[in-house]
């Protein structure tokens, strides 16, 4: 980032930022840093003993900075729920540099660290609810196999914070936590857009030409524009594979390298439903609901068209675009038969997905364990009976099984590509609770559960099971706030 323009203050106060890219800042600090958690996985990525120790605990909670270190909060716009929004920035995530190790280069980055420039009206803290979520969620889609950013701690800070959470006039005093997120960058669309938005091509080039040699070397803006548009249609189609809801698409949660970014009021398809959102912001428009997830990239993918278009071809950018709904559509095709294990040169294969989508759309369908059920088992109406929340249709759902059984399957291929553990909204709940009741080993039994999502082992029946009747109206486990 010393190759870009940066704000030439250095202090907190909220502002506009013009002509920059970043402002250097600092976290501020906190009063009992402890460490909850370190992801030794994610330690070894950037060279560090994961071994707790007074002084990492510091680092890893905003107390301490350490030669080499160059914090500093990035500057972005974006559009939230379809409207610009003008100047937003990282209104309490702070990088504290880069990290080189075994050939790769790391940003880490604290978030919950203490206001910035761009904090608004709001204090740049975090609650431990919305932290531990982040770890957990960034770690297991990483062992799912989604791209993703991912994270190295979670720390909490020994203070309270106050919070909203549905946002109903009802604030309260939550535990404060920093979690510490890892990514190559966390350059994202809006990075871009708030240039263009100010007509600030000088800027918007120098970042450009950033992001060109160090994420895409030898690429023009268009030919940039195109593998970000394949890495975010993958992205979808894999959201979709594990029944992952994001939550708050905005073009500022939108990585440039097609990872998933942000991990706010996301949730888990539980019973299979494209109109689901976890949002509870969006809980009437529900742009940001299961199944209209890859429109909204594609929306996405659009303003980010709109903000290079200044310094690229726009033909070559209009024709990435009218491409993507086509790139989603084969991923997505192919990915659903992969769940089913079949190799999609049947000419009934399309009535065969849209069938079911039917069948699971029509009674609740836990859409985790009716996969990996159908992956397990022989497919018949009592192997899959358990994945239903009520009772189905009988005779549809064994003439479906019928068909669907006369098909040579590849259930190996099927074990690898339909999880048995995923990071269910109710599971991490409990666990939430759990920590702030003072249990320190709630956190890390998830954690490992969650690195062997394909791996089915004795004893851990409760990380797979339906969600519960009582989880369904619960604060945390059917609708969440952007409150963090």
């Amino acid at each position: 980032m010393r190759t870009l323009p940066g704000d030439a203050r250095t202090d907190s106060r909220i502002r506009e930022v013009l002509g920059a890219c970043y402002s250097r800042i600092e976290p501020t600090r906190v009063a009992k840093p402890e460490l909850l958690a370190v992801v030794p996985e994610v330690a070894a990525l950037v060279g560090l003993d994961p071994t707790p120790t007074p002084e990492l605990a510091d680092v890893l909670a905003g107390n301490l900075i350490v030669p080499g270190m160059v914090p500093y909060a990035a500057c972005y716009g974006g559009h939230q729920f379809g409207t610009w929004a003008g100047q937003l920035g990282d209104g309490r995530a702070i990088t504290l540099g880069e990290v080189t190790h075994d050939g790769a280069t790391w940003e880490l980055q604290l978030k919950g660290a203490g206001p910035t420039p761009y904090s608004r009206r709001a204090d740049g803290r975090a609650v431990l609810r919305s932290s531990l979520r982040e770890l957990v969620c960034s770690e297991a889609m990483h062992h799912l196999g989604v791209p993703t950013t991912r994270a190295l701690s979670l720390a909490l800070t020994g203070e309270p914070v106050m919070r909203d959470l549905l946002y109903d006039g009802h604030p309260a005093h939550e535990p404060g936590a920093v979690v510490c997120r890892v990514a190559p960058t966390f350059l994202r669309f809006g990075n871009f857009e708030i240039h263009t938005a100010r007509d600030d091509k000088a800027t918007l080039q120098q970042l450009v030409d950033y992001t060109l040699a160090a994420f895409f070397p030898g690429m023009s803006v268009a030919e940039m524009f195109h593998e970000i548009m394949l890495r975010t249609a993958w992205l979808m189609s894999e959201w979709m594979r594990v029944g992952f809801v994001h939550g708050v698409m905005n073009t500022d949660n939108m990585s440039i390298l097609g990872l998933t970014i942000d991990y706010g009021p996301y949730g888990w398809i539980e019973p299979f439903d494209p109109d689901w959102t976890p949002n509870i912001t969006d809980a009437s428009g529900r742009r940001y609901r299961f199944g209209n997830q890859p429109a909204v990239a594609h929306w996405n993918l659009a303003q980010l068209a709109r903000a290079l278009a200044p310094v690229a071809d726009l033909d070559a950018l209009r024709a990435t675009l009218d491409a993507f709904p086509r790139e989603f559509s084969q991923h997505y095709r192919a990915t659903m038969l992969r769940k089913l294990g079949l190799p999609g040169t049947h000419g009934g294969d399309d009535a065969l997905l849209a069938e079911l989508a039917d069948l699971m759309s029509h009674v609740e369908t836990d859409y985790t364990l009716l996969f990996r059920r159908l992956a397990t088992t022989h497919p018949t109406f009592e192997s899959v009976r358990e994945a239903f929340y009520a009772n189905p249709d009988r005779a549809r759902v064994e003439a479906w099984l019928a068909t669907y059984a006369a098909r040579d399957r590849d259930t190996a291929g099927m074990l690898a590509i339909n999880p048995i553990y995923v990071p269910r909204n109710y599971v991490v709940q409990r666990v939430i609770e759990a920590v702030e009741a003072g249990d320190r080993a709630a956190l890390p039994e998830l954690l490992d559960v969650l690195r062997h999502p394909y791996d089915e082992r004795p004893g851990l029946e409760r990380f797979a099971a339906k969600r519960p009747e009582w989880a369904r109206v619960k604060p945390g486990c059917s609708m969440l706030s952007c409150s963090s």
